[in-house]
């Protein structure tokens, strides 16, 4: 789709806003449902700027897997464990508070330093016809699963590692609750 630059600006504006307006949302939140249902503003404004890309396939995958399976499972889990008789006897900080918040912090720093050593120049919109041909969709899929394995594969592999740990952790305090 060859868009002019104005409308580019004009819908990009309100998708980042939602972007860091849903992403505060997940943040600041006290409450569990009104955070996940945040976490959705997010996934929909990222999907729409794939869209924006002309990244269509991604965008489906997208709404297709995080919004409509995950942020959908995150929403029924803390609907069935949220438990308010747990929630004052929590201690104020502990040990494992701190080694988090000091892996947080080096996660974001890190990331912040690859952001910005990135050249974001070579990076362009794609430019492709009205018609789409099935055998170029599958280029763009076969594109994507080369990708997924060669270039981007430390950080797929990242991603399902700290999915990992937040499922372990999940168990985990869900089994302390059973014990208290």
């Amino acid at each position: 789709m060859n868009r002019p630059e104005l409308v580019y600006d004009i819908i990009l504006a309100p998708l980042t806003l939602g972007l860091i307006l849903g992403g505060l949302g997940v943040v600041l939140l006290t409450n569990l449902i009104y955070s996940a249902l945040s976490l959705g503003l997010v996934l929909v404004c990222i999907s729409l700027l794939y869209i924006l890309l002309n990244a269509d396939f991604v965008a489906a995958a997208q709404i297709l897997i995080y919004i409509g399976a995950v942020n959908i499972l995150i929403v029924f889990a803390v609907m069935l464990i949220n438990n308010h008789k747990y929630l004052n006897s929590a201690p104020p900080w502990t040990i494992g508070d701190s080694i988090t918040s000091i892996v947080c912090t080096s996660l974001f720093c890190s990331l912040i330093t690859i952001i910005l050593n990135i050249s974001w120049f070579g990076i362009s919109l794609t430019n492709k016809s009205d018609q789409i041909l099935e055998r170029d969709l599958t280029n763009n899929v076969q594109r994507i699963g080369a990708h997924l394995s060669t270039d981007f594969f430390l950080p797929f592999e990242l991603i399902s590692i700290i999915l990992l740990v937040a499922l372990i952790g999940a168990i985990t305090i869900a089994r302390l609750e059973d014990t208290v």
